[in-house]
């Protein structure tokens, strides 16, 4: 005898995470590399300093 969906119980968990906000291998980096480390402001070109200077507020 087949039973409807509508018979069937399910039990929900509340501390069970179908899938994570983010994950562990998903990063802004591509394959093999390694973080650029953090230069100071006066190790930077000028070309640099221009670009941060341009830089959109939604990007901060």
């Amino acid at each position: 005898m087949a039973v409807s969906d509508d018979d069937r119980s399910v039990e929900l968990d509340e501390d069970f995470s179908v899938l994570p906000d983010q994950t562990s291998d998903d990063t802004d980096r591509g394959w093999g590399e390694t973080p650029a480390p953090r230069r100071s402001r006066r190790e930077l070109s000028p070309r640099d300093l221009d670009l941060l200077a341009e830089r959109p507020p939604h990007w901060s």
